[in-house]
């Protein structure tokens, strides 16, 4: 369900009603008389939803975490917060971009229309930029020739399945970031989808070396064994970009999570 068209379309209705009731049906209504009941509620839920329509275009979006791709970042059922103006200003609904305030850098942790299914919301921690050449292989992660070093820091505890992962910590950008690696996961990536510059990616036993096209980011879940995200589908080509996830502002399993996050 696309929910900015839809409140794109009742900003719209809203705003017609407004006006016509403005500028025309209140000058002709006699005095003391009742409004209609679609005038009354449409000329009412206006503001609101114009208010609604512009924070959540281009100033923040609320999400929630479906899944465990970003463990032990973000967890299931952690509703955050995706600042729209970190990477551009963009029309609402086309999400065409107007004005260039910035771009994702390594480390950030991004929301995107994902590639094969734009219906769809994912969010991922950005690992390659364009012209990066990302070599994911025997587990250890490298960018341009540049090891990414990290350290080990203890065991995950999986809550809902009572089983523990290894913890690293790894640094990507100007902050650390905490991630799941465990050695006895395989290290191939299985079920590759075909993608868009899928030539630009080679596929084997140790796992994926990609060279990023113009235009498109390499994206990867903190949770890394279990995370469908670039080395399975591809890159994140730059007009699918929501913006930079950097708040929990809610979580109703746990509420010392609110206010994590960066």
């Amino acid at each position: 369900m696309n929910f900015a068209l839809i409140l794109f379309v009742l900003l719209v209705l809203t705003g017609i009603v407004w006006c016509a009731d403005h500028f025309h049906f209140r000058r002709r209504r006699a005095p003391g008389s009742a409004e209609p009941w679609w005038v009354e509620y449409g000329a009412s839920f206006f503001p609101v939803i114009l208010i609604v329509f512009v924070l959540r275009s281009f100033l923040v979006e609320p999400f929630k975490i479906p899944s465990g791709s970003m463990i032990p970042t973000l967890l299931v059922g952690d509703f955050i917060l995706v600042n729209k103006y970190a990477y551009g200003i963009r029309l609402p609904v086309l999400n065409k971009k107007v004005i260039d305030i910035g771009s994702p850098q390594r480390g950030d942790v991004m929301v995107f229309r994902y590639p094969a299914d734009p219906a769809l919301d994912y969010i991922k921690r950005v690992v390659g930029l364009p012209g990066d050449k990302v070599a994911y292989q025997n587990k250890r992660l490298t960018i341009n020739g540049q090891v990414v070093e990290t350290q080990r820091v203890d065991d995950y505890l999986h809550p809902d399945r009572l089983t523990f992962s290894e913890r690293y910590s790894e640094r990507l950008g100007s902050e650390p970031h905490l991630l799941l690696n465990d050695k006895e996961a395989p290290a191939f990536v299985p079920q590759v989808l075909a993608f868009p510059f899928r030539e630009n990616c080679i596929y084997n036993n140790a796992g994926v070396t990609c060279e990023v096209p113009a235009g498109h980011y390499f994206v990867m879940g903190d949770n890394r064994d279990a995370s469908s995200d670039s080395r399975v589908w591809g890159f994140v080509p730059d007009e699918n970009i929501v913006g930079r996830a950097f708040l929990i502002w809610f979580n109703f399993g746990d509420l010392k999570r609110v206010g994590g996050f960066k």
